[in-house]
């Protein structure tokens, strides 16, 4: 085999691409340290009040509180599975109406409608309702959070699914294939992308979702810590418990991120 080594122009664009993402990433820490930094010292020169809008220091030491009580780990914990729980059938309810939708003309035009209702509904209006029906449980939370995601999800595929190439269609029935061939060989194949694209979208709306209904229905997790915080005035846990949430928010997407890398289109 002849080995082919990159020109001077290509070794040049290359070495430009590195030197922009780490000054990028640079940057980015710079950036956060700065405002960590000013944070904090607004709060020890009395500029703002740390009792009402805390600090870093402050947010770390609460922190380490509940590092050596463990029950930091048994809120987010709570909060992360509830979240995966939640995503995982999102996607799979999304799918498979999308699908059912795809396969029926009469359906979809029925449905549709009722969909984008169910979409626009302030998905807050429906957790007392929920606790009601559910009660004060991890069903409720996981409904909650189903219900802020699913139709949204159902739509984005379908409206991906109503656009498939009609071409590749028209070739599988001509070549004898029935609509099951055209779902397995060219709708679902050739939606990964829009798939992956709509996990990226869901995975944080299912941890809102978890949030919502956290705040109501719940006496662990991330969002119950918030409320719980909020009510007695330990600002600290608040906000140890939002920086929490961006963190774990921030991993749960680099990890479809790394799916999304791994699937080959």
């Amino acid at each position: 085999m002849i080995e082919t080594h990159p020109s001077l122009s290509q070794q040049e664009f290359i070495l430009k691409e590195k030197l922009h993402r780490r000054n990028v990433r640079v940057i980015r820490i710079m950036l956060l340290v700065l405002l960590l930094s000013l944070w904090e010292l607004c709060a020890r020169l009395g500029i703002i009040n740390d009792f009402i809008f805390s600090s870093p220091s402050r947010v770390t030491v609460c922190f380490l509180n509940m590092v050596k009580d463990r029950t930091i780990f048994l809120h987010t914990g709570i909060t992360v599975m509830e979240t995966l729980v939640s995503f995982a059938l999102v996607i799979s309810f999304g799918l498979l109406i999308a699908i059912l939708l795809w396969s029926s003309r009469s359906v979809s035009e029925v449905l549709e409608p009722y969909l984008v209702m169910l979409n626009s509904l302030p998905k807050s209006a429906l957790a007392p309702i929920l606790i009601v029906w559910l009660g004060n449980n991890i069903k409720t939370i996981i409904v909650a959070s189903i219900s802020v995601a699913v139709f949204g999800c159902i739509m984005t595929l379908h409206t991906g699914f109503a656009q498939t190439d009609p071409d590749k269609i028209k070739l599988i029935y001509s070549l004898g294939g029935k609509k099951k061939d055209v779902l397995l060989k060219v709708l679902l194949p050739s939606s990964v992308p829009l798939i992956i694209s709509n996990m990226k979208v869901n995975i944080g709306l299912c941890l809102v979702g978890v949030i919502i209904g956290e705040f109501l229905a719940a006496n662990q997790g991330l969002g119950y810590l918030i409320i719980y915080g909020s009510q007695v005035f330990q600002m600290d846990l608040v906000v140890m418990s939002i920086v929490i949430l961006c963190i774990v928010s921030a991993i749960l997407y680099q990890g479809i991120t790394l799916l999304e890398k791994r699937i080959k289109f």
